[in-house]
């Protein structure tokens, strides 16, 4: 349950926290609101100050049916800010989300020590060995399709069986490859229904068979404000209560847009142990 990012030992047998950085004009929540290297940097600092031991930087939307970007659109969007995060923050631990090979690989060269990647190697085929040559720690997230068709395949005769079947699959690769540090993401809210996002939380703990750690991404997605007819806006206190349900059932890492309060679900998970 350790990770090695840029010489240091991360320990997630106790739970951590990445904060969500997203460089993006239209995210489903916070759309626009970091989009200068200003704005940015101070939204990290105030998630480090608040106890993330990560920092998630994206620059493509995944939201369903969100517009393609190019590469060179995506790099100009996320390189300088990762840049001046370290400028700022020495010893922050940046992840690069993206499912592009040429952007991680140059995130990494400006900062970032960690790979997200929504489609775990499929959208890009050349994705694996190069998280292998970085010799980075890769998060691989289960998805069908990409965030322009998604939504249009979630099939599935057993959501539990299908994601165990597709990380069996991935993490051989990845580990063919030389990749040494994983974790899995389930993927809540791609190519998923309600109905199956809560299955897959409900059984979550079944991906520990896998002995790597797990990130649950749950932070104000629509399995929480459409069951609770509201927003992503007003969507805190749902996102909090499934955070606790996502670390009881053994999630590692939460992927928050709210570091403070899930903080706290990680303190007071430490008095039920």
């Amino acid at each position: 349950m350790t990770i090695n990012c840029k010489g240091q030992l991360i320990d997630l047998s106790t739970p951590k926290i990445m904060g969500i950085l997203n460089i993006t004009p239209d995210s489903f929540y916070d759309g626009g609101a970091n989009n200068t290297n200003y704005s940015a940097v101070k939204k990290a600092g105030q998630m480090l100050e608040e106890g993330a031991s990560f920092i998630d930087v994206g620059g493509y939307s995944s939201r369903p049916n969100a517009p393609d970007i190019s590469v060179a659109q995506e790099m100009d969007r996320v390189l300088p800010v990762i840049e001046v995060l370290v400028q700022e923050y020495p010893d922050v631990i940046i992840s690069i989300d993206t499912f592009r090979a040429s952007v991680a690989e140059k995130a990494v060269q400006a900062g970032a020590c960690m790979i997200n990647d929504i489609s775990a190697g499929k959208l890009d085929d050349t994705m694996l060995d190069t998280v292998a040559k970085l010799g980075v720690p890769y998060c691989m997230m289960h998805m069908q399709g990409n965030p322009q068709t998604m939504q249009a395949k979630a099939s599935y005769e057993d959501i539990c069986k299908a994601l165990i079947l597709y990380f069996s699959e991935r993490l051989k690769m990845a580990r063919a490859a030389g990749i040494n540090d994983l974790i899995i993401d389930p993927g809540f809210g791609f190519a998923k229904t309600i109905e199956q996002n809560y299955a897959l939380l409900n059984k979550l703990d079944l991906l520990q068979l896998f002995d790597i750690p797990v990130l649950a991404g749950l932070s104000r997605k629509s399995m929480i404000y459409k069951v609770l007819n509201t927003s992503a806006g007003n969507a805190l206190n749902g996102t909090t209560a499934l955070h606790m349900i996502a670390l009881q059932k053994g999630a590692k890492i939460l992927r928050a847009h709210d570091v403070a309060p899930a903080m706290e679900c990680l303190t007071l998970l430490s008095y039920l142990s």
